[in-house]
């Protein structure tokens, strides 16, 4: 009776997981309240880049991705803002740097840069940072780089880490089991 319940649970579980690792990522679409950038870097030199201009804060820009970047297995990792020049391009500027991961599906990063709070920049030297596109002056610059994942590509590595976890289950098991 309690292998067929616990069958019937990794039965129930593998159904639900599969459902969500074969439905869509959320769409992005533009910042709102932004220019997107068209500059050398921005667009389609590094794939899956865009970058956008903007006057909002850390907490708009965050929370607007919050939204529309939603799971109920959403992570949320602040990381360095050097971390930046490994995963975006060697270049760029950061002051703060953010990973939505949806767990076996995608991730999302968000780098933004304020130059009014360059952490690398002493506070005098930071007017020669100031953000101008297409002739007018922005607080911040937010460039967001997606790492997608194929459906196929999701569906194997969940049954092998599955797979995993079973077995360290049962050997776990067994091992308590002998005198």
């Amino acid at each position: 009776m309690i292998k067929k319940f616990a069958f019937l649970i990794l039965l129930i579980f593998n159904v639900l997981a599969i459902v969500y690792l074969v439905s869509p990522t959320p769409t992005l679409s533009d910042l709102p309240n932004s220019i997107k950038s068209t500059e050398p870097g921005d667009t389609v030199q590094i794939p899956n880049v865009a970058a956008y201009y903007t006057n909002q804060t850390r907490t708009q820009v965050i929370n607007y991705y919050k939204a529309i970047y939603y799971s109920p297995f959403r992570i949320i990792l602040n990381h360095p803002p050097e971390k930046a020049r490994e995963i975006i391009r060697d270049t760029i500027p950061s002051y703060y740097f953010e990973e939505f991961v949806l767990p076996f599906k995608e991730s999302l990063y968000i780098n933004g840069f304020e130059w009014e709070n360059d952490v690398f920049t002493k506070p005098d030297k930071r007017v020669k940072n100031k953000l101008l596109f297409e002739g007018k002056e922005y607080k911040a610059k937010i460039t967001i780089r997606t790492f997608p994942v194929s459906i196929e590509k999701r569906l194997i590595s969940f049954l092998l880490t599955e797979t995993v976890f079973i077995l360290a289950f049962l050997t776990y098991k067994s091992f308590l089991k002998k005198p």
